[in-house]
């Protein structure tokens, strides 16, 4: 590209020599006399570089200096001067001008001044270059950052920074940062102080905004010294982003992950999910009874999955299958000769669920010497090896399990009452399959998908006949009975339809005793309608949701069963 230079002199004889001079370097040379002429020439064209006579008709060369550097300050100005004096420099060199020629002009020093300002120029244009995309960046970016000197006073703050913090004033530069704050806990203020003392990069930190006109606000937040060309100290950035929502979209994520495998929209179920979220970031122990069979693993999973230490382990460990001897050692560990066999030393269950939930199944059956130990575990959350003297700390959220009647074992003598009221700070009650028959539709659907993907198969229902038998069958094994019993069926069949040939002799023998007692069927399902109504305070419409019926179906068997609303 053609450098373009404008030469600004009121002696004609001089403005010729220039030009001569500079178009043979190859330079786009154009000629004024005065200051209104160069303001006309400048009108229409950007120059690159000018060389002005600093005494002149009208205005002085000083003044179209001012006007240059307020309209293209990058342009480069080297004033041409007869009578040289040090104030007259001083002067030019103060508003910007790059360098001064005495008259009389020689070709060498035009050039060499060309030179030099076209290298300044260069540079001058880089620097502009780098600033506007730094501040597009900084403009653009969605992430807030805030900038301070040593003195934690405001040097920069972007559009997002004033957003995220809730800044209220606009001319806050040059003034500490502790005094715009306004309406939060400064909580990230923590942060700067730290780097500032520190002088190294912080990690991220996640923090809670309690901004007195915002909902709680997450962010995660960052900062980095800042350091001159020369290495020197001089503040720190700090980089803040709302994580508000993703931590939302995470929780629910989670949630749905959680429940996923808890078929059940009924009353009952919906209760056990809605007691679950209540309790998924509440580090209380948890006690979940129910018969066998009703999903007590599923529960403590989506327990953990659902709270704040999903990112942590889940240790399962069933109590009931271990003798005295093995369970302490499984759940504490022992160290190498602790007893016979004990050939290198072990790590416990409590220690691998550290940050984590252990879920304590058949809590009911462990002896009275284990249920000491879990208790003083569950009260101080340390413990000893097997073996050793030292105690060890964990952070362990403890959830146990029982199909026993933990209430009936400690009025026996059977189970120690501080451990079990240690143990049922809540309690999670999972109702049997039978109390809950409007599911059984649903748990169908979910297993054959389950089933059909196993096995390879393309098995769409279950025959009339099936269903019939399935609400009428009263489950003592629950959903993990009726699981095993649709696997068992998925085995035998080769068709689209499971039918009764293809279920277990337990359950054909059930259907045939019960095909002819239509009384049984009405009374189990009246039993759920009046449940229902009775629930919902006689809210029809209530009581069909509860029941995942229609309200046409729900009055339908109202009216076919006699039932009163």
């Amino acid at each position: 590209m053609t450098k373009r230079i404008l030469v600004v002199d009121d002696e004609e004889a001089l403005r010729y020599t220039l030009d001569i001079f500079l178009r043979e370097e190859g330079y786009d040379v154009s000629l004024a006399a005065n200051y209104n002429e160069a303001m006309s020439l400048m009108a229409c064209s950007r120059f690159d570089l000018m060389y002005v006579d600093i005494i002149m008709e009208g205005k002085s060369g000083i003044e179209l200096l001012r006007t240059v550097r307020s309209n293209n300050p990058n342009a480069q100005v080297i004033i041409i001067t007869g009578a040289p004096s040090a104030d007259t420099a001083a002067e030019a060199l103060r508003l910007g001008a790059l360098d001064y020629i005495v008259k009389p002009i020689r070709q060498n020093e035009v050039l060499k001044a060309a030179s030099l300002a076209f290298r300044h120029k260069k540079l001058a244009d880089e620097k502009d270059r780098c600033h506007t995309n730094i501040e597009a960046i900084f403009r653009s970016v969605k992430d807030g950052i805030v900038t301070v000197d040593e003195k934690m006073q405001l040097v920069d703050v972007n559009s997002s920074a004033i957003q995220l913090c809730g800044f209220k004033e606009d001319n806050f530069y040059g003034r500490s940062i502790t005094t715009v704050v306004n309406g939060c806990s400064g909580a990230c203020l923590e942060v700067m102080q730290d780097l500032l003392a520190a002088k190294t990069d912080m990690e991220v930190r996640h923090i809670e905004c309690h901004r007195t006109d915002l909902q709680q606000q997450l962010v995660s937040v960052s900062a980095s010294p800042l350091i001159d060309h020369l290495g020197n100290f001089s503040g720190c950035v700090m980089v803040l982003r709302d994580e508000t929502r993703l931590c939302n979209l995470e929780k629910n994520i989670n949630e749905i992950k959680a429940f996923d495998r808890m078929i059940g929209v009924g009353g009952q179920m919906a209760k056990v999910k809605q007691l679950i979220k209540a309790l998924a970031d509440v580090q209380t122990t948890v006690l979940i009874t129910g018969e066998s069979g009703t999903g007590k693993e599923l529960t403590v999973e989506a327990l953990h999955n659902a709270g704040s230490r999903s990112g942590g382990p889940l240790v399962k460990v069933n109590c009931g299958a271990l003798a005295d001897s093995i369970l302490e050692s499984e759940l504490f560990g022992h160290v190498q000769g602790a007893f016979t066999g004990a050939v290198k030393n072990r790590t416990g269950r409590f220690h691998l669920a550290d940050r984590g939930t252990i879920f304590l199944d058949e809590i009911g059956d462990i002896s009275p010497k284990m249920q000491l130990q879990l208790l003083r575990v569950i009260e101080t959350m340390s413990f000893e090896r097997v073996g050793s003297s030292n105690p060890e700390r964990v952070d362990v959220r403890v959830v146990a399990a029982t199909n026993r009647d933990l209430a009936k074992k400690v009025a026996a003598g059977e189970f120690r009452q501080d451990l079990y009221y240690r143990l049922k700070i809540v309690e999670l009650s999972l109702p049997p399959l039978r109390e809950r028959r409007y599911d059984i539709p649903l748990l169908l659907r979910h297993f054959t998908e389950k089933f059909n993907r196993k096995f390879n198969k393309d098995i769409r229902a279950v025959t009339s006949e099936v269903e019939k038998l399935f609400q009428l069958y009263p489950w003592p094994g629950n959903v993990r009975e009726l699981e095993n019993t649709l696997e068992y069926a998925f085995i035998l069949c080769d068709q689209h339809v499971i039918s009764v040939s293809h279920l277990p002799a337990e359950l054909q023998n059930h259907s045939r005793g019960c095909s002819g007692s239509p009384g049984e069927a009405r009374d189990l399902v009246a039993e759920d309608i009046e449940r229902a109504l009775q629930k919902t305070d006689g809210n029809k419409a209530k009581a069909a949701r509860l029941l995942s019926m229609s309200r046409r179906t729900f009055y339908r068997k109202m009216t076919k069963y006699h039932i009163d609303g």
